[in-house]
Parts: C-alpha cells; sequence; structure tokens
C-alpha cells in the first residue's frame, strides 16, 4: 500500500486510545486505563462501546477490500495490494491489517462478554449491555465467516469458515434470550438486530426454514448499522475519503455502472475543469463516484429489513415458490421506490429466471456492506440455475494472513 494508506491506518491506532463516544452509548474514554478498572459495574457501558468501535474499524477495511475482492468496484488507483485484490489475488502477506482487525472485533467482543458474567453476575440475564455484547460478537463473527477461508480462533487450528456462523448463531440466540426478557423500545431494538443477524448465518448453515422464520421478524425500515463520524480519524468511513478526497476505486467497469437512478445504487461521474471525465488515481481509469458514503461520518448497515425480505426470497426460491420469491422482492424494491427514483416491479415465471434477478438485487440492497464477497462464493459453489460464475478464476476468500501463520504453532509451516 502507498505511504497514504499506511500513514491514516497508523492515525486511526493513535485515534483509538482517544476515542470519544463512537455510538448511541453515548460513552467517553478518556485515554488507556487499567486492566483492573474494567472490572466494576460502572466500566460496562465503556467496554461494550469498545466492541462497537472494534467492529466499525474491521467494517471500514472490509467495506473496500471486499468490494474489489467481489463485483462492486474496480480499483483505479496506486494502493500495490488492492491492484490485486481487483484482480483476484488475495495474498496472506497482503491481508494482515485486515485479518488482525476481524479478529480483534471479534475477540474484544467474546472476552468481554466473559468479563461482563464475572463482574455483572446474575444481573448479565437482565442487561440491555449484555445483549448488545453478544450482538457484536455476532455480527464479528459472521463478518469472519462471510470473508476467511479458514477459522482460526485464539491461536488453535484451521477450521472450516462456518465454524465462525455457529460461533455467531450461538451469540445472536443469547441476545435474543436476554433481549426477550426486557421491555420498551430496547427490547424492540434489541430484538430486531438479533434475529437479523441470527437469520443471515442460520441461512449460511443451511437452516433455511429458521432463517425465514427470524427474517419475517424484521420491519423493512430497520436498519442497525457500524457508526463513523469525525470525532478522530479512527472514527472516520475511510471508503468515504477514498472515493471523495481520492479517487482510488471506482464504479466504472462494473455491472453496477450499468445500474441508472437506482437509490440502491447511487454514483455518479466526474468531469474535470475542460469537460472530460476525470481518472482515478492510476491516471487512465475512468472514474465513476459512489454517492452511498459520502462524509466521512457516513455508517455502514449492518442489519436491514429490506435484507431480510431478499433473504427470505432465497429461502422461497430454494424451496421452488417463484411467485413467493418474487413477491419478496417486488416488496422491497417497492420500499424505496418513489417518483424520482423508480423501481417498477420485477417478473420471472421459472427459477432459471429469477435467480439472477435475486442475486442483482440483493446486491443492489447490500451494496458496500462487505456482504457481495461471500454471496458471490457461495453462489459460485452451487449448480444451475444458481451458480454464480464471477469467482470462478479468481481467490474466493481471505486466507489465512502470513502474521497468524508465523505467529499461531498449529499453523507453522501450513
Amino acid at each position: 500500500m502507498t505511504t497514504l494508506s499506511v500513514s491514516r491506518r497508523a492515525l486511526h491506532l493513535v485515534g483509538a486510545a482517544l476515542l470519544v463516544g463512537c455510538n448511541s452509548l453515548d460513552v467517553s474514554n478518556p485515554g488507556p486505563i487499567n486492566d483492573a478498572d474494567l472490572d466494576k459495574a460502572s466500566a460496562m457501558p465503556g467496554l461494550v462501546t469498545g466492541m462497537s468501535f472494534d467492529l466499525s474499524r474491521a467494517m471500514d477495511v472490509t467495506a473496500q477490500a471486499l468490494a474489489i475482492m467481489a463485483d462492486e468496484l474496480y480499483h483505479g488507483g496506486s494502493y500495490t495490494n488492492e491492484g490485486l485484490f481487483n484482480r483476484g489475488i488475495v495474498r496472506p502477506e497482503d491481508v494482515n491489517g485486515m485479518w488482525g482487525d476481524m479478529h480483534r472485533a471479534r475477540w474484544v467482543a467474546e472476552s468481554g462478554i466473559t468479563r461482563m458474567k464475572a463482574v455483572l453476575g446474575t444481573g448479565f440475564d437482565t442487561s440491555p449491555l449484555a445483549a448488545r455484547a453478544n450482538i457484536y460478537a455476532g455480527l464479528s463473527n459472521r463478518l469472519l465467516g462471510e470473508a476467511v477461508c479458514s477459522a482460526v480462533i485464539d491461536g488453535g487450528p484451521a477450521q472450516d469458515n462456518k465454524v465462525h456462523f455457529a460461533r455467531a448463531e450461538a451469540s445472536f440466540s443469547e441476545a435474543v434470550r436476554i433481549a426477550s426478557g426486557l421491555t420498551g423500545a430496547i427490547r424492540d431494538s434489541l430484538l430486531r438486530v438479533a434475529y437479523g443477524g441470527r437469520a443471515s448465518v442460520r441461512a449460511w448453515q443451511g437452516k433455511w426454514t429458521e432463517a425465514a422464520a427470524d427474517a419475517a421478524l424484521v420491519p423493512t425500515s430497520y436498519v442497525f448499522v457500524a457508526p463513523f463520524s469525525t470525532n478522530t480519524v479512527a472514527e472516520n468511513n475511510d471508503l468515504a475519503f477514498e472515493t471523495t478526497t481520492r479517487s482510488e476505486y471506482t464504479v466504472f467497469n462494473t455491472q453496477w455502472a450499468q445500474v441508472f437512478r437506482d437509490p440502491r445504487v447511487p454514483w455518479d461521474s466526474v468531469k474535470t475543469t475542460s469537460g472530460a471525465l476525470a481518472v482515478g488515481q492510476d491516471g487512465r481509469t475512468t472514474f465513476f463516484r459512489q454517492r452511498k458514503y459520502t462524509t466521512l461520518a457516513a455508517d455502514i448497515p449492518l442489519v436491514k429489513g429490506t435484507e431480510m425480505l431478499v433473504l427470505r426470497a432465497e429461502a422461497a426460491l430454494r424451496a421452488n415458490d417463484v411467485t413467493g420469491a418474487m413477491a419478496l422482492i417486488n416488496q422491497a424494491r417497492a420500499f424505496q421506490n418513489t417518483a424520482n427514483t423508480p423501481l417498477p416491479p420485477l417478473t420471472a415465471t421459472t427459477a432459471a429466471q429469477a435467480w439472477p434477478i435475486l442475486q442483482r438485487e440483493r446486491g443492489a440492497i447490500t451494496w458496500l456492506e462487505s456482504r457481495r464477497f461471500w454471496d458471490l462464493r457461495r453462489w459460485n459453489g452451487e449448480a444451475a440455475p444458481i451458480k454464480n460464475s464471477f469467482l470462478e478464476t479468481r481467490d474466493k476468500c481471505v486466507p489465512i494472513s502470513l502474521n497468524e501463520r508465523n505467529s499461531n504453532p498449529n499453523l507453522r509451516g501450513g
């Protein structure tokens, strides 16, 4: 990567020590504190805020890298590793930072839950913070399961990536259990994100009936996000920086460059002072600018009701219910259909017609949310009419990082 990329990551690490209120809990952390000081109930809000922060940092990295490993953005910039990712080459030595950020989010959430149980005792079962902590553990494991080739848990051996989905399901189920005993708006909010998260990881384990049932409990308008802000550089959404301040990633040369007036996939062209189309940092690739994240404080969705509709649509298609699947797809389209951004109903009468529609619609709904790479990977492993060939000659997942291979005695030489 270039000096610029490295320096921004260094600033993130400095900013992490200066974190100020990065989510709705409004908890301030004035700086490093002793570990023992976390062993008190008053420290639990800050502990959970730290889980949120680390998940946002992981999402910040993957939103960029997985987008160009998939078919969401094209690399038109100056970064070496990203140029390889864009060509479908994902090497262990190039994913050290991403691997570390994703596992940090998982470890901070899971170890934090262990601490919370010890500190809160019986109060853990009635704490909204405990439910939220389990949600972060579930979401971080989902991110890992969708990205990595193999699961490696705390220095252990390489395992199937779906180990992360099983861990995520357990965490989401625990969040459901705790939240179900609460009352009021906090109960509803926690249950919606827990059901939504569990729906996806159940689907990825082949539990489509259970997944559809969970997904049906999430309102179409519901959105739960990874928060970003301009409080510190560490809290910035860097995809916005790389596509606004710089022009490293472009919509040009992707299928989305042929999608117009779709509010789910907003992008525009940029002109030079002479009226020509602008190019990226490489000096030659046409620069089409994504407009989903326009500021450094733009949040990244993690669970959405519209995604739940297309998840249910996929479950219906897998049960050969084309009519039901298309009805759910069109329900999701209708939710964002306006006079200025028309999304008319789509039609299909056969599975062969419906599957490409489903894959495109899911792609639009989850665009630039670190989800598409996994979708392309799982569909690539299916037979027609499900099979998607985009990743056919490309690396299909994030390998175990070189740092992990060198430091983990269970992996050395592997």
